[in-house]
């Protein structure tokens, strides 16, 4: 072991998380208590503030949902107008801070989706203690490849609450593309089709021996099995409300009951091509119970997914577009994420690329041994690889008439450094504001405003006579920085984006365009 600790490499996942790590020169999960690699990114707040997570709290959340929270990595650095207006449904209740981010009420208390994936994290940790016999603090952790800056900085902030040093964010097809890639020989162009619980990424690297260079990535981080489940959800409460008239939705804990049917089904319709829905007790009426019966096929479940599948299938379709790639000209495709277990996912991934996909890895494993992987080589056990990864967003600021001056272009390899010189449009202008804009639009309010600052101190001048220098830096994490100069006077700001503190009007500027989506029912 390096004498200055192990890295251990951790998949923050939606539904169930991982943690892997180095050990006698190849990466192994580390099970937990239970016994088990996968531990459920599950929180349950029980009597006397105690707090539990994994398989436990997972089993009293249909008695206790308003107190047992699932899928916060959905919730994860997004504002709370957001997860209302695409009317996202969870089986707790979700508000909004001072800032405008959603949080999760529970005993009084507002807890930000970062804090409770903290408390994940700090189960992962205190297992690999405990595996490891040996303090742990450095961690790689994942993320999908099309999180933006917010949920970077927040999922930074939640390894940070848990103890850990991040040595590097990884984003979760490049992980997948390590642990395949490392060992094998000659160049291949390997397409990563990432279905987890709560998001879908599309990446598409280039692999050769020691590098690994991702040309493209897509996705889509509001897509993932969870709507699955969603969907099988709305199914079975449609059936039982057809024969009785009663909505199982409206109450929360018969709503958590129905999802765990219906997560219970779609892994079952995954192996058989059938099953029995069985739900005693699922409601009264005129003082009788009633139980919940229902059939389910392979057929029905795929008729119901269809169209989410072919969302998937339309971001692979765009970033092969972007990376000016023929299907045909891919090697090999990766499949990562419990979702790629369904065998019609199987099949419309086969159908667009032609070929088979590999099945030699785990998918519910793989993302934590290529975390785990990159750790070694950070941590000098593992000869050093060249790892260059992108930027999922493109990124600019804002200016006069309502547009978007692009800096840095979506898919540009980071770590990355752009300069651009700017000027003013008033005379005897002292001071501009620079308002940082995520997003592919050319008008300023249909993209993610992302922060802002103000650069004073500019010699009067007529308009357009002062040279305004701004920089952009990506980091190796995908977490911004940016700095304006003012070439004559010298004055300078810079800004590492914290969106904790964003103005009263920055707050309502960020809300009103935040991206709409449809409703997914």
């Amino acid at each position: 072991m390096n004498e200055v600790g192990h890295v251990i490499g951790i998949d923050l996942g939606t539904t169930n998380s991982v943690v892997a790590v180095l050990d006698s020169g190849d990466p192994r999960i580390i099970p937990n208590a239970e016994g088990q690699s996968k531990t459920p990114s599950v929180i349950a707040f029980v009597e006397a503030e105690q707090v539990v997570v994994g398989e436990i709290a997972r089993r009293q959340a249909a008695t206790h949902p308003d107190r047992t929270i699932s899928s916060a990595k959905r919730l994860i650095g997004r504002y709370f107008n957001e997860i209302d207006e695409e009317d996202e449904v969870f089986p707790f209740e979700i508000g909004a801070n001072e800032a405008g981010f959603a949080v999760i009420p529970i005993a009084g208390e507002d807890y930000l989706p970062e804090d409770l994936s903290a408390l994940v994290l700090e189960k992962l940790k205190q297992e690999a203690e405990d595996a490891l016999g040996t303090k742990v603090e450095r961690a790689i952790v994942t993320v999908p490849a099309y999180f933006d800056d917010m949920q970077r900085q927040a999922t930074l902030e939640a390894a940070r609450k848990a103890g850990l040093e991040v040595l590097r964010l990884l984003n979760e097809p490049t992980a997948a593309a390590m642990a395949y890639g490392l060992g094998h020989d000659g160049q291949q162009t390997v397409a990563v089709y990432d279905f987890g619980g709560g998001t879908f990424d599309f990446s598409l690297l280039e692999i050769d021996d020691k590098s690994f260079e991702v040309l493209v990535t897509n996705g889509d981080s509001r897509l993932g099995g969870d709507d699955f489940d969603t969907l099988l959800l709305d199914h079975l409460a449609d059936e039982f409300e057809e024969e009785t008239g009663i909505d199982l939705r409206v109450d929360v804990v018969t709503r958590r009951r129905l999802k765990d049917a219906a997560e219970k089904a779609k892994c079952e319709l995954s192996m058989a091509f059938d099953t029995m829905v069985s739900l005693p007790f699922i409601a009264y009426q005129e003082g009788e119970p009633l139980h919940l019966e229902v059939s389910l096929t392979r057929e029905t479940f795929e008729d119901l997914i269809e169209d989410l599948i072919g969302e998937s299938i339309q971001c692979c379709q765009e970033g092969l577009r972007q990376a000016k790639i023929r299907p045909q000209d891919v090697d090999k495709v990766l499949l990562v994420g419990g979702s790629t277990r369904i065998p019609l996912v199987q099949d419309r991934v086969e159908d667009f690329f032609g070929i088979a996909p590999f099945k030699g890895l785990n998918p519910d494993e793989v993302v934590a041994i290529g975390a785990a992987t990159q750790g070694a080589v950070m941590n000098g056990e593992l000869e050093e690889v060249v790892l260059l990864d992108v930027t999922p967003h493109s990124l600019g600021i804002e200016i006069k008439g309502n547009r978007t001056s692009t800096l840095i272009e979506k898919n540009s390899t980071i770590p990355i450094k752009v300069c651009k010189t700017f000027t003013t449009t008033e005379a005897e202008q002292a001071f501009v504001n620079i308002h940082v804009q995520q997003g592919e639009n050319e008008k300023a309010s249909e993209n993610r405003s992302m922060g802002r600052f103000t650069l004073s101190g500019i010699d009067a001048a007529p308009a357009g006579v002062p040279r305004i220098k701004v920089t952009f830096f990506i980091n190796a994490d995908g977490v911004v920085e940016i700095s304006a100069v003012d070439m004559q006077s010298g004055a300078e700001r810079t800004l590492t984006i914290s969106h904790a503190y964003l103005s009263a009007a920055e707050r309502r500027s960020s809300q009103e365009s935040a991206p709409r989506r449809r409703r997914r029912r």
